[in-house]
């Protein structure tokens, strides 16, 4: 076998691994995710516990929040659930629906132990468009955007 030969195979494997990996989140982001819907239903039923994880900018160009959620800024994530049930059912939101940021948000709960997490798809921006209602948010939050 030439050299040419196994550094084509070698970028084949690499490039078939990058694909997978992608596939295979994207998989794991609809299994994680829940329909505003769904959510709405859950919420009018008692039977979810829901969180905000939104960056402190996006909360200064949106400062509104969904009837319910608790804030939890993206840098304290760790020290503020980590009195919460990991076997809870719970559902996290961002601002939108984007696919990097569903994928960071869910590497961070699956990090944190939490089995029963689920990701609002298309975030607080799909809520919006259902017509589901917001409030204001009035807390006072830093802008500082360490993650």
């Amino acid at each position: 076998m030439s050299v040419t030969t196994i550094a084509v195979a070698v970028v084949c494997v690499l490039v078939l691994g990058f694909f997978m990996r992608r596939i295979l989140a994207r998989r794991e982001i609809r299994e994680k995710s829940i329909e505003p819907e769904a959510l709405y239903a859950l919420l009018k039923a008692k039977k979810t516990l829901l969180y905000d994880v939104r960056q402190p900018l996006d909360f200064l160009a949106h400062p509104e929040i969904i009837p319910g959620a608790t804030r939890i800024a993206p840098k304290d994530i760790a020290d503020q659930t980590a009195h919460f049930s990991r076997d809870q059912n719970s559902v996290i939101y961002c601002t939108g629906g984007d696919e990097e940021t569903s994928q960071m948000v869910l590497g961070k709960a699956r990090a944190l132990n939490f089995t029963r997490v689920k990701l609002l798809r298309g975030g607080i921006a799909a809520w919006k468009e259902k017509g589901y209602p917001v409030e204001a948010y009035t807390e006072s939050f830093h802008l500082d955007t360490a993650t």
